[in-house]
């Protein structure tokens, strides 16, 4: 079985979050900071060179592969500040329907910009997302 590339790195969350050039983004991106930080109540590590990733949960595939992974991350990427709910989207359709201008793909939550969302309704859905995580 391989590794997972993307694993707890030592590198620091604040020099990485200096280092996004456009400042609308690197200021939602401390705002995601410390709204992540306030709902799973622990400290963000990165998770290679480009993630900021909140407390870690050990999952088992039906194929019998296991890791650790972040219960809920984020990256300011180039196009989008990109959220990871682990847990999918399925369960959410009621708060993704209140949040605002976004895309999903399978566990990211693309957003463009902060004010282009429900900053209540996105904390709701990380502590959701959460929540379930740490009822498996």
């Amino acid at each position: 079985m391989t590794e997972l590339k993307t694993r707890p790195t030592k590198k620091s969350v604040d020099d990485f979050l200096k280092k996004v050039d456009h400042p609308t983004k690197r200021e939602d991106s401390y705002k995601i900071l410390n709204l992540l930080k306030e709902v799973t109540k622990e400290e963000p590590i990165m998770w290679g060179d480009s993630i900021v990733g909140f407390g870690t949960y050990h999952y088992k595939y039906a194929s019998g592969r296991e890791a650790d992974w972040f219960l809920v991350g984020f990256s300011p990427r180039k196009q989008n500040l990109t959220v990871y709910l682990t847990s999918g989207f399925e369960k959410y359709d009621e708060i993704l329907n209140d949040l605002g201008k976004f895309r999903t793909g399978k566990s990211c939550l693309y957003i463009n910009k902060l004010k282009d969302i429900d900053m209540e309704k996105l904390k709701e859905l990380v502590s959701e997302s959460v929540k379930h995580l740490k009822s498996e």
